[in-house]
């Protein structure tokens, strides 16, 4: 049982999920505040920041793989640990879509499938669908 107890503790010290804890709820007051303002500039910083988390996650997967090679008995608290980290990175993608609707609102661009470099350039321009480019 110490043995348990061991592998749920280290399980829990991965740096990883608080990061990205964090920065998918910053996402989200974010996105929430650039709704509120219809700031398609805050909105397009978003889209970027969504990348990161999706790097985070795809860091603890890895580190949960590692874990439960090395140990099996550790399975079970890798996969808990990997369904909250899932579920915080879907936060994120939330997070996301709710500033690429801000953006569709305030400049009528539609950048759901527009890489972030995209996003910025169509921002930075003003581009609006009504009066074509700025």
């Amino acid at each position: 049982m110490a043995r348990d107890k061991e592998t749920s503790f280290r399980l829990n010290r991965i740096p990883d999920i608080r990061a990205s804890g964090d920065i998918a709820a910053q996402m989200l007051r974010k996105s929430l505040d650039a709704f509120a303002r219809l700031d398609p500039s805050a909105a397009a910083e978003i889209i970027d920041a969504d990348q990161g988390v999706d790097e985070r996650f795809r860091a603890i997967l890895r580190q949960l793989v590692t874990f439960m090679m090395e140990d099996p008995r550790s399975i079970t608290s890798a996969l808990d640990t990997v369904w909250a980290a899932k579920a915080i990175e879907r936060v994120g993608d939330h997070a996301k879509n709710i500033a690429e609707h801000v953006i569709y609102v305030a400049q009528g661009a539609d950048v759901r499938h527009a890489t972030p470099e995209e996003v910025r350039r169509m921002v930075a321009s003003g581009w609006r669908a009504a009066s074509g480019n700025r």
